[in-house]
């Protein structure tokens, strides 16, 4: 007697090993609108900070967004002050985050039993050479040209720049010829003044001779509270 045989059953699988594959399937694909989350469960937040320390990004990337960003602020705005306020306050939230990324990168003070982090700058002179060096060396792989003390007001500094990098890929038509994209930087630079308890405002201005047609001057001027006490922390030797 023949017997015929069909296609052999697909293996069984108990009902938890069905869930569990259910569940890596899920987690491979991700939430429906929402982070996608990869099968080791680690995310951006999980990476060393100190792993892109020495990375630098394309400078035709970064021409390509930052026009992408100048574009959109300049939606709907009322004149130049108000486009360059709008990429100022682009700026802004930018400066609070690399503060902190920067002190956290800074090699950390020690004693002799312990190993502190390296603080926030206290003062007004060590905040502003933290600004011209450490930060501007991590924007733009060099430090800023000049730093220098207003001669008529003592709550205004200038850091200088010949050439900033943000103004290299614009095109500024001739009606615009005061805009100064460098407002931007300018954001980031009073974000770090604000997040060091420095609030200040800072303006981008073209100041641009034969030798260098692009500087830039950065004026921060600091509020009266902050040389206040300038004054009472020196009177007081700290």
């Amino acid at each position: 007697m023949s017997s015929t045989t069909g296609p052999k059953p697909p293996p069984s699988t108990t009902l938890p090993q069905q869930q569990q594959q259910q569940q890596q399937q899920i987690t491979q694909r991700g939430p429906t609108g929402g982070l996608r989350t990869p099968s080791n469960r680690k995310t951006i937040y999980d990476r060393n900070l100190n792993r892109s320390r020495t990375a630098e990004l394309s400078r035709a990337s970064f021409a390509y967004l930052f026009g992408e960003m100048v574009s959109y602020a300049q939606k709907r705005v009322t004149g130049i002050q108000d486009l360059e306020r709008r990429l100022n306050e682009q700026g802004h939230p930018l400066g609070l985050r690399l503060l902190d990324l920067l002190l956290y990168r800074l090699p950390p003070t020690t004693t002799t039993t312990t190993v502190h982090p390296t603080p926030r700058p206290l003062h007004i002179l060590p905040l502003l050479q933290f600004i011209s060096q450490t930060l501007w060396r991590h924007l733009f792989s060099r430090p800023a040209d000049t730093l220098e003390k207003s001669s008529t007001n003592e709550a205004e500094y200038m850091v200088s720049d010949n050439e900033p990098l943000v103004n290299t890929y614009i095109s500024v038509p001739k009606e615009m010829n005061q805009l100064n994209c460098a407002a931007f930087v300018a954001g980031v630079v009073e974000g770090v003044c604000d997040g060091c308890g420095f609030p200040a405002r800072v303006s981008a201005h073209n100041v641009g001779g034969e030798m260098w047609p692009g500087k830039t001057v950065f004026l921060i001027r600091f509020e009266d509270g902050v040389v206040e006490r300038e004054g009472v922390l020196e009177r007081a030797g700290r």
